[in-house]
């Protein structure tokens, strides 16, 4: 019972390591997704089958859903090609990046 709990808490803190080292708005979503949708997913695999079989099935369904779900769910709207810049005042604001294309020189 040890190693299963231990093997799970690694592969929780492997996801997790995962997730932060995502590097666009997608990768993020489908990270924090699959998370979720693991998590989720495992508690209801124990809830309804009340075994580690059903809890792993779970967890792995859920991730699957949530990566899907978080992937879909990204917006579309920016091209990616903004950049962040801040005023001398110290605020902060984003804008066409200067020099990659987005005008702005």
């Amino acid at each position: 019972m040890n190693i299963r709990l231990t093997a799970i808490v690694v592969s929780t803190l492997l996801a997790v390591s995962v997730a932060g080292c995502a590097t666009s708005e997608q990768n993020q979503r489908a990270g924090t997704g699959a998370l979720i949708g693991g998590g989720v997913g495992a508690l209801a695999g124990q809830a309804l089958g009340r075994d580690t079989k059903s809890t792993v099935v779970g967890a792995a369904g859920g991730a699957l859903l949530g990566a899907a779900i978080g992937t879909a769910t990204t917006p579309r709207g920016q091209s990616g090609n903004y950049c962040r810049y801040q005023r001398r005042d110290g605020s902060i604001y984003e804008a066409p990046c200067e020099g990659n294309g987005g005008g702005g020189y």
